[in-house]
């Protein structure tokens, strides 16, 4: 077992950082000397403001290309408007699959009334139901705010 590099300390050194960037050579610290160590990392150290920019435009411009592509995430019947968690969310509150979102809302208000703990104090299967429909309403508020943005 490989202890922390911090001196002093006698933890397990698990987690690996860089001694400097872009180096292969790496530093052993335990789980508090690597939040302490990574509070105080500049990932732009040693390099020119130019070049910085540079690199954080490269980065940025290769992290857009998965943002672009996310579309690509659906699966199923459909156009391909729908993600996959969004249809499994439509088949929670029992919707077709071209459903809009007033239908959405009015099919979780009534599973909400039908399914909450305080209407239904002794079916233990009631608050199983009841957070199912909560977190499918949650999937497709945030899908139809995404889109509408």
């Amino acid at each position: 077992m490989r202890l922390c590099d911090r001196d002093g300390c006698a933890e397990p050194g698990d987690c690996p950082a860089p001694k400097s960037p872009n180096s292969p050579e790496r530093w052993y610290f335990c789980r508090d000397h690597a939040a302490e160590y990574n509070r105080g990392w500049d990932y732009f150290q040693g390099l020119s403001a130019e070049e910085a920019a540079a690199r954080e435009a490269d980065e940025t411009r290769g992290a857009n290309g998965y943002e672009r592509a996310r579309h690509y995430a659906w699966s199923g019947p459909g156009d391909g408007s729908r993600s996959r968690d969004e249809q499994r969310a439509l088949a929670v509150l029992g919707l077709d699959d071209d459903a809009d979102f007033d239908a959405v809302r009015a099919a979780w208000r009534r599973l909400a009334k039908e399914n909450h703990p305080d209407v239904r104090p002794g079916d233990p299967d009631a608050a199983v139901r009841f957070q199912s429909v909560q977190a499918a309403y949650e999937v497709l508020r945030t899908a139809a705010e995404r889109r509408a943005a």
